[in-house]
């Protein structure tokens, strides 16, 4: 490896196992959306999960809002949503004219707080969507018991923690409702693509339909005899998978424990070179969940000049990024709650090199690398009397 050889920030784990997937698809004939290999992954999902149905999607988006019309959200309901993390969750709820309500989150992982989450609950309250903040699944526990007690639903939005776990159960299926994406960054992933997954099969059926301009599968319907001609029987939209990503994903999934346990590697050998370094923090992450390291981010000392590490880190060749989102200062929410723990980590947070591809080498030239810049681009700490 050449000393300016790139590390990216991220990379998928794809190869010829998939290749050949796709080949099979490519010789079927039928490479839409419901046909074979999507009623393969569906099945293979509900096996995984132990969840009623699955339903796949083109991507978590989608699933999330398809999951907020099978449950019944109407106009002018609130919704609370975890404020640190991708903000889809927030869209979904406005694609129904309904009101995201943000909560602030856990100062160590991210995580909404569940007492933020209650402290936010009014009469239009009718839902939670939890996100599992870029890989490490939220406090469900606490905030089942909190919905039970008010009669409301919860979404976890697993999107960034596909082979994480909570208590010993799978991130996904730690709510009524689960959302799965298989975005190019994911730990499973067939460039785009996501998934619902329902505890209840009568919400799986729901968003089956909804998916689908709210029609049947027509590959199922090729194959009955006669002329079947389908009947629109609720306003849906075209969020179907494909048979070739679906087929991707019957592989990754198949590898995701191998490329999981690639990222775990990557993850320890981060925490344990930077454990010393005063000017960052390493993730934290409870004894009663693990995490699926979509992300790795350090949170920088607020001495330290975020943007000049990073950009000190790019012309190395060295991939970062801010970490992820606080969804209430976004112009578009326009949110009358204020999240300071998000609004402290978005400032601080910076994500560094994490994929299933990177080398014991790799990790060791990220870190002396950020080492280097956080100690080249910090404050000096001020002198009792005041003296820099």
């Amino acid at each position: 490896m050449t000393a300016m050889e790139p590390i990216p920030l991220v990379r998928a784990s794809l190869g010829q196992q998939e290749l050949a997937a796709v080949a099979e698809v490519f010789a079927s004939g039928w490479p839409a959306g419901q046909g074979p290999r999507g009623k393969a992954l569906e099945a293979q999902l509900v096996k995984r999960y132990g969840a009623g149905d699955a339903v796949a999607m083109c991507n978590a988006g989608a699933a999330l809002h398809v999951s907020l019309l099978a449950l019944g959200v109407k106009p002018g309901d609130e919704v609370i949503v975890a404020d640190y993390g991708f903000p889809a969750p927030a869209h979904a709820v406005r694609y129904l004219d309904a009101v995201p309500v943000c909560a602030d989150v856990r100062a160590d992982t991210g995580t909404v707080d569940p007492q933020a989450v209650a402290d936010l609950i009014t009469a239009r309250t009718v839902g939670i969507i939890a996100v599992d903040t870029v890989g490490i699944p939220a406090d469900y526990v606490e905030l089942q018991a909190i919905a039970d007690r008010h009669g409301l639903f919860v979404v976890e939005d697993a999107a960034c923690a596909v082979g994480a776990t909570y208590q010993g159960r799978e991130a996904g299926s730690l709510a009524e409702v689960g959302v799965l994406s298989f975005h190019g960054r994911k730990g499973a992933t067939s460039g785009e693509g996501g998934a619902l997954l329902a505890a209840d099969p009568k919400i799986g059926a729901d968003a089956r339909l909804r998916s689908s301009f709210g029609i049947g599968s027509i590959f199922d319907m090729g194959k009955v005899v006669g002329l079947p001609i389908p009947e629109f029987t609720r306003i849906g939209h075209n969020y179907k998978l494909s048979d070739i990503a679906a087929a991707i994903l019957q592989v990754q999934l198949e590898r995701i424990d191998e490329l999981l346990a690639r990222r775990d590697a990557v993850a320890v050998q981060y925490s344990e070179l930077l454990a010393d370094e005063e000017l960052l923090t390493v993730p934290y992450v409870p004894d009663d969940r693990t995490h699926a390291w979509q992300t790795y981010m350090v949170k920088l000392d607020p001495r330290v000049d975020r943007a000049a590490v990073a950009t000190e880190l790019r012309a190395q060749g060295i991939g970062c990024g801010h970490g992820t989102f606080a969804t209430h200062i976004q112009p578009v929410f326009e949110s009358k709650h204020t999240c300071p723990v998000s609004a402290e980590l978005v400032q601080r947070h910076l994500a560094i090199p994490m994929h299933a591809e990177l080398d014991a080498d790799q990790v060791e030239r990220v870190v002396d690398a950020l080492r280097t810049a956080v100690r080249t681009h910090a404050a000096p700490t001020p002198s009792p009397g005041g003296a820099a």
